[in-house]
């Protein structure tokens, strides 16, 4: 790969150099090997010299006639994102709700309760049995656990199938490749780690059951035809293709994630379309995975709207200063979820590299959704080019 532009070269070392500084910033990494060898070797930077030159690199972006138009706006919205972290690592106090704006071009809101309330309501409804409704919603969840030994199984058959939809809807780049692991002790459900070379290991925390209900949006998500689907499109075509060398590098808090997860959680609808849980169903219970998939489709629309508890959750800490304990309560209150679940949520708004990025999920897959608007075509340019939160809202 050729580095055909100083600014691009900047905007790599920049992000590789602030990597140095927070464990996981950098999500992935295939570009040329000498950056990320000298990043090594120099230690971390002074944070109040990246500052300096996030500074003059978005100053340049403003000047800079070279890189085609579009282009450069995409890489001034990563840069923000990068100078914003930098400023934050060099001392300066940034509130909250700046932080994830900054970062990943949205100012989330805060939902009311009434909005959660409603959807209990609806919730209470559709559940069979009676009796308190957080004690059945656990009950029901409890139910549809995946046993240990069938979860690989259980993934592996549902790749396949998803695979093969996304290669028939969008296509895939010969020799893409993915590994799937279990893992525990992560502050993450799943997690796709990008390797590069059109492959990808996906890694699925099991510290607490997997759910049913869930696996399905996990593989979607991580893999088919979400990020890995994602990555490797984009390796294909923006960087072996077109030279963008900027898009062989995967930065936290920045426009990109918030795409990137929004997609992601997009993409188990647009391909299964209506009727998914009985496909899903079809893979799971024959190996004998309860999967209640009545219930599931009726309370999908519900699940969507509790999802925003874990932002009004972040938003009550960082910003408002509630204490993480009672920010579990919260969350255990209106997400109808056991402690253990309250907890690895706040553990995960709590981290400090992870602590903005629940709105790339909450506001991500909204804009995504609009953006889409049930064509496929649109999430095909979503896993194919570069766009900012601001072109998906205005498009």
């Amino acid at each position: 790969m050729d580095l055909d532009n100083d600014l691009v070269t900047r905007y790599l070392e920049l992000g590789l150099a602030l990597g140095r500084h927070i464990d996981g910033f950098v999500d992935a990494y295939y570009g040329p090997a000498g950056l990320a060898d000298r990043a090594a070797a120099v230690g971390p930077v002074d944070p109040a010299d990246l500052r300096e030159r996030g500074r003059r690199l978005l100053a340049d972006l403003d000047l800079d006639t070279d890189l085609e138009p579009h282009r450069r706006r995409w890489l001034a919205g990563q840069v923000k994102g990068l100078h914003t972290t930098a400023r934050k690592l060099a001392g300066e106090d940034i509130a909250y709700l700046d932080e994830i704006e900054w970062c990943y071009g949205v100012r989330p809101r805060v939902v009311e309760d009434d909005e959660f309330a409603a959807a209990h309501d609806l919730l209470d409804r559709l559940l069979p049995g009676s009796g308190p409704l957080a004690e059945r919603y656990l009950s029901w969840q409890d139910s549809q656990v995946v046993p240990a030994d069938r979860l690989g199984p259980a993934v592996q058959s549902l790749a396949e199938e998803f695979r093969d939809r996304t290669t028939r809807a969008f296509g895939l780049p010969d020799g893409e490749h993915v590994d799937f692991e279990m893992v525990r002790n992560k502050p993450w459900g799943g997690f796709n780690y990008y390797l590069g070379d059109l492959q990808s290991r996906v890694a699925i925390n099991t510290d607490l059951p997997v759910q049913s209900f869930a696996v399905g949006h996990l593989v979607a998500h991580e893999a088919y035809p979400g990020h890995h689907t994602e990555h490797s499109r984009k390796e294909a075509g923006l960087v072996r293709r077109h030279n963008q060398a900027e898009e062989s590098i995967f930065l936290v808090g920045t426009p990109q994630c918030l795409v990137a997860e929004g997609l992601a959680d997009l993409g188990l609808e647009v391909i299964m379309g209506e009727g998914a849980e009985t496909a899903l169903a079809g893979h799971l219970r024959p190996l004998g995975i309860p999967y209640d998939a009545e219930v599931i489709a009726q309370i999908s629309a519900v699940r969507e709207v509790l999802g925003s508890v874990r932002g009004n959750a972040a938003i009550r800490i960082h910003d408002q200063g509630w204490a993480p304990d009672d920010a579990a309560s919260y969350v255990q209150r209106w997400s109808l979820v056991s402690r253990p679940r309250a907890d690895k949520a706040i553990e995960f708004i709590c981290d400090p590299t992870w602590r903005a990025y629940p709105f790339c999920y909450i506001d991500g897959y909204r804009i995504c959704r609009q953006f889409v608007a049930g064509d496929p075509a649109r999430f095909e340019r979503l896993v194919t080019e570069q766009l900012l939160p601001s072109e998906l809202v205005e498009s």
